[in-house]
């Protein structure tokens, strides 16, 4: 396992020391899960942006969206717990 050097200021080494604290875990052990959970964080938002732009190039490739009235039905649906058929993708140019 690699050794890596963080150079905090006192107040946020104190703030550390003090989260870790009260969740009952060294110091050591508090970073080390905020630096795994920062890098998770990263990582999902940059496949988020990825799909999002594929999707974006794909609708405009195709000439095809959803209409966003029936995506709201249908999210709105599948919340109350039913089981409401998908939309279909329509042409969005004229």
């Amino acid at each position: 396992m690699a050794t890596t050097s963080l150079k905090l200021s006192d107040e946020l080494k104190q703030r550390a020391i003090a989260a870790a604290e009260k969740k009952g875990v060294s110091p050591h052990a508090f970073m080390v899960q905020a630096i795994e959970r920062a890098a998770t964080a990263a990582e999902s938002r940059a496949s988020f942006v990825s799909e999002a732009q594929a999707a974006r190039e794909k609708m405009l490739s195709t000439g095809e969206g959803f209409d966003v009235n029936e995506v709201h039905g249908y999210l709105k649906a599948r919340i109350a717990g039913n089981n409401p058929v998908k939309p279909k993708a329509k042409s969005w140019q004229s």
